[in-house]
């Protein structure tokens, strides 16, 4: 990105978000080289050392979800990324960052509103009534609900929809943090027992093209019709419509499917549904995107999965019949062929 074409302003906030990216690592290297290259190595200290490590784990993990919290965007990305990766960081970190999922604050609606009106207009063109108050609010982006303008004059409000607008400077927000880590990255590779267990850069480059994927709205809205047609013909699995004619690269507009959150097992006993069911259609559609079509849904988190139980229904617990939703298709996965 060229800095030059920026206001001043941009450029401190720029600058601001970069020290502090490079300060807290910069801290929390110096803290490995004491603790794990030099403390650790010293008789009677290094036991202790060793002993507290689980706890000072959880102590970093902790500043850095609050961190997170605080700056957004990339930060709390990372840490969801982070909290993934049991195969490199240990539990206790892990753990701790799982949590960021549900800690996104969310941007008023009004900054929102500015965005959607740069790329579309005014959105009383579009819709009867938006509600302001975000149904989720993500590290990069956030949805609300809505309903478009009727087509009968008779009635008060159109098709339920979810508006997807991305949060004000994000792009910059991204750009920067990126930078900032990647030097990070590089510096962790001069710690050996980092640098057997990951190739950090390589990592940072796996997470820095899918977040640049996820920032890219038509693309998404692309994925989301190619899954569509992909389980055309399977009755259980609904994918959102796309409403192309409200569509940017920063602003998407879906079909609103939202119905029982497949993790909440609890509430699936409720309505009679089978989880192990559920679990197996699930897999099902997985196997059809991974070995047959090569192309499949790589964020599978609880907020991206919804069960639609049917609506007329009379039989014994555990035998309604449901249909699976999928949402959010902006981190996917493609298999080249042999």
């Amino acid at each position: 990105m060229d800095t030059t074409t920026l206001p001043k302003s941009s450029l401190l906030f720029q600058s601001s978000r970069y020290r502090r990216i490079i300060t807290f690592f910069s801290a929390l290297i110096m803290h490995i080289i004491w603790w794990d290259l030099l403390i650790s190595r010293i008789p009677i200290l290094g036991y202790s050392a060793r002993r507290t490590r689980p706890a000072r784990h959880r102590r970093w993990a902790a500043r850095f979800r609050l961190l997170a919290v605080e700056m957004g965007g990339v930060m709390i990305k990372l840490g969801q990324f982070l909290s993934s990766r049991v195969d490199v960081l240990p539990k206790e970190i892990t753990d701790e960052l799982k949590g960021l999922q549900d800690e996104v604050p969310a941007v008023p609606w009004t900054e929102i509103e500015r965005i959607f009106q740069e790329d579309l207009g005014n959105p009383a063109q579009y819709f009867a009534h938006v509600e302001t108050k975000p149904v989720a609010a993500a590290s990069l982006g956030q949805a609300h609900r809505a309903w478009l303008l009727p087509k009968n004059e008779d009635e008060a409000y159109g098709d339920p929809v979810i508006i997807k607008v991305q949060r004000p400077n994000i792009e910059q927000m991204v750009s920067t943090d990126l930078a900032a880590l990647a030097l990070v990255a590089r510096v962790l590779m001069r710690y050996p027992p980092i640098r057997r267990r990951a190739d950090a850069p390589a990592l940072l480059e796996e997470f820095a093209g899918t977040l640049w994927e996820e920032l890219d709205y038509e693309s998404e809205a692309g994925n989301a019709e190619r899954f569509a047609r992909i389980h055309a013909d399977n009755q259980r699995i609904i994918i959102p419509a796309v409403y192309r004619d409200i569509l940017t690269n920063r602003v998407l507009v879906l079909e609103n499917v939202e119905t029982i959150k497949m993790a909440d097992v609890a509430a699936l006993i409720n309505h009679g549904i089978d989880p192990k069911e559920v679990a197996e259609v699930m897999l099902d559609a997985y196997f059809k995107q991974v070995f047959e079509e090569g192309f499949f849904h790589a964020d599978p988190h609880p907020g991206n999965l919804f069960v639609l139980p049917e609506e007329s229904w009379e039989g014994a617990p555990g035998t309604r019949p449901f249909k699976i939703i999928f949402v959010d298709f902006g981190m996917v996965g493609e298999i080249p062929s042999l």
